[in-house]
């Protein structure tokens, strides 16, 4: 026998996502189970020659002030919290005429796709499920005795329950649903709240809440012993959660982290101005370039740090095609993401079956908003995302040389790339490419001094007769706070370096320029990434 089994002899359907909803009613009229329904979802279920009872017949009241007042009413609420089993709850029910509703089938109005399709405030507002939530809630509080289902894919395990067990469920399953009933609606909730406080421009509202829908229940985290899982945020914006895998093994967590970082390093290069690429290890770009077709961007980047490129991750800001799918496929790579692929293309990489191809739909727009968010001990940490771009700044020119035009064109790009690694970060950039990248660490000049014999080291892979800092710019995410970092680089052979500016001693680090005749310009924007 099923634990605490509970026979469903009354359903209430009332959704606003009709996908296999004809169907699950029939299944259920065939356990002979009552069907009552709300508006719409009535309509679709008579329509479907299926004996429904509406809502209004059951409470006595028609639904009014446009759909806003139809479910909430006791005959509803009671019929959903009313304890079986308790003496005092079933005099209540006989003495009102409340009849049980063993079955609650609840989807939200749209609020989120609503928002996602930039609709106006009023309609946003009318989007906003009230009896929905509060049937739901009263539902899963009521699990002992009540099913609630909130979405179709469960459709099928409560049908599997009621084939089992005749026409009765499982108290296991009962409370598996309540708990993914109360996620939904907090979840839903998360959405609303956080609409109002971007429509409000409230950036610190008192209470802060997230929510998300499973993509996938991860192997394990970081490591082994962590345990994760990956979930979709509302609103749209392309990028990792909204790629389609086409081939390879199941991504991981660390999959996940490192090509989101990549593609979100990607769509700061405009696809209809240049091809760009992107490679990633351990959430850092090793080597980033611009190119005249995706495949010459790709070996530049590639040419930056060949040794941290192999099992790393490659994305691409333009369509797949099929000279750079053959060039990445040549070392182990984990994954590519691009925002389309060719079928020729698409065939390449399935030569490599445990290489995931991700294909994303779009770029997401580097200067959108949105919230980022990270944990710490017993709280959140809540900010905007890091959207400014160096295209709209006003870069000034503190040194008394200034940067040529070819300078000028790969300081951008250094600084493009540095708003990406990890703080500390230098970035040496020669002809739209990366070529020395020093990431996170605890001084400034380390960074220098880390990028610098990354491309001596490159140099010797290439068999080049000096490192291609000879001649490069440097990009530098914060300012220098004492000349030597700049040192570094000059001595590596820099000749141009963007900074925000804003140290004390900039003065100082202005005079070393212009002493080694560098050209030096300030952005007053800072791009701190830990």
């Amino acid at each position: 026998m099923p634990s605490h089994p509970r026979r469903i002899t009354r359903a209430l359907l009332s959704v606003s996502d009709k996908i296999g909803l004809i169907d699950f009613a029939k299944s259920l009229a065939g356990y002979d189970i009552e069907l009552v329904s709300t508006g719409g979802t009535a309509k679709a279920l008579k329509d479907a020659g299926l004996p429904v009872i509406d809502v209004a017949e059951l409470t006595g009241f028609p639904e009014m002030m446009d759909g806003r007042v139809k479910t909430l009413h006791p005959k509803v609420h009671g019929g959903l919290l009313a304890i079986r089993a308790n003496a005092e709850h079933a005099a209540a029910m006989g003495k009102h005429g409340i009849k049980p509703i063993d079955l609650l089938v609840v989807n939200l109005y749209p609020f989120e796709s609503t928002v996602a399709k930039g609709a106006a405030f009023d309609d946003c507002i009318e989007n906003i499920d009230i009896g929905g939530p509060a049937m739901i809630r009263a539902a899963a509080k009521n699990h002992a005795d009540v099913t609630v289902v909130v979405e179709p894919a469960d459709y099928g395990k409560v049908l599997a329950e009621l084939a089992a067990h005749g026409g009765m469920t499982t108290l296991e399953l009962r409370q598996r649903l309540a708990a993914k009933a109360y996620a939904r609606t907090a979840a839903y909730d998360a959405a609303i709240s956080n609409w109002f406080t971007e429509v409000l421009h409230d950036d610190a509202p008192d209470y802060r809440a997230f929510g998300g829908r499973l993509i996938q229940a991860l192997r394990y985290g970081e490591n082994p012993h962590q345990n994760a899982a990956f979930y979709r945020a509302p609103g749209e914006r392309f990028g990792v959660a909204s790629a389609r895998q086409l081939q390879g093994k199941e991504l991981s967590y660390n999959n996940i982290n490192d090509t989101d970082a990549a593609y979100e390093c990607v769509a700061e290069f405009d696809a209809r101005r240049t091809a760009a690429c992107v490679i990633v290890k351990h959430a850092n770009p090793c080597g980033v370039a611009e190119g005249d077709s995706l495949l010459d961007a790709y070996r530049k980047a590639l040419a930056c740090d060949s040794t941290s490129a192999f099992g790393g991750i490659v994305a691409l800001n333009r369509k797949l095609d099929a000279d750079a799918a053959k060039a990445i496929t040549e070392i182990f790579t984990e994954v590519i993401i691009a925002p389309d692929a060719s079928e020729e293309a698409i065939k390449i990489v399935a030569s490599k079956k445990n290489l995931r191809l991700l294909l994303a739909g779009g770029l997401p727009d580097p200067k959108s908003a949105g919230l980022t968010a990270k944990t710490v001990s017993g709280g959140l940490l809540v900010q905007s995302r890091d959207n400014a771009v160096v295209d709209e700044m006003q870069l000034k020119t503190v040194t008394k040389r200034a940067p040529s035009e070819a300078e000028l064109r790969d300081l951008r790009f250094a600084f493009r790339v540095a708003k990406h690694v990890k703080s500390n970060t230098i970035i040496y950039a020669k002809g739209l490419a990366t070529v020395g990248i020093g990431a996170g660490q605890m001084s400034r000049v380390d960074s220098a001094r880390i990028a610098a014999r990354k491309a001596e080291d490159a140099a010797k892979e290439l068999k080049l007769p000096a490192p291609l800092t000879k001649g490069s710019v440097v990009a530098s995410d914060a300012f220098f706070p004492f000349a030597d970092g700049l040192l570094v680089a000059i001595a590596a052979g820099a000749t141009a370096v963007i900074q925000p500016g804003g140290s004390m001693r900039d003065d100082e680090v202005i005079k070393a320029a212009d002493e080694h005749g560098v050209a030096m310009v300030f952005t007053g924007v800072r791009h701190f990434r830990h």
